[in-house]
């Protein structure tokens, strides 16, 4: 690693888990305000309102971190040069599951928004479970690395 690289490498590492903290942030709320939005009457104010939050914490908050996430993760494999460790293999497969969850998340968005209510709130909340589970797992990986 070059100096250059070396002195940004704690800064890149403190954006990444910042922004991974953000982004599972919205993984965590956006599944509980569509709870909240589907026990609102469809066309109402409130559920109009529902609508709105989800759209600012999807395109303010969710979207980009998940971008930069992406970004500054794969510039620490780079640094590290970590391509073929087996936990990050095992974390990249999960962090992709979580990135296709969240296309998911916006696909139910958009129904909700259309007046589609698909799933139970029960079936939301445990959907809900699903990042949790995985940023379990995450920092299993990350911290243990069980396949090294």
């Amino acid at each position: 690693m070059t100096t250059m690289l070396a002195l940004a490498y704690p800064w890149i590492k403190a954006a990444h888990i910042i922004f991974v903290i953000f982004w599972m942030a919205g993984l965590f709320m956006l599944p509980r305000f569509f709870v909240y939005h589907q026990e609102a009457p469809e066309g109402s104010e409130e559920a109009r309102r529902w609508i709105e939050r989800e759209d600012k914490l999807a395109t303010i908050i969710m979207n980009p971190s998940m971008l930069i996430v992406w970004v500054l993760g794969f510039t620490l494999v780079y640094l590290l040069d970590l391509w073929l460790q087996p936990w990050l293999i095992a974390k990249l497969a999960i962090v992709i599951g979580l990135s296709g969850y969240q296309g998911w998340l916006m696909g139910y968005r958009k129904k909700l928004a259309r007046g589609e209510r698909p799933l139970s709130s029960k079936k939301l909340r445990m959907i809900n479970e699903i990042p949790g589970v995985a940023a379990a797992i995450i920092v299993i990986l990350v911290v243990v690395k069980p396949f090294s």
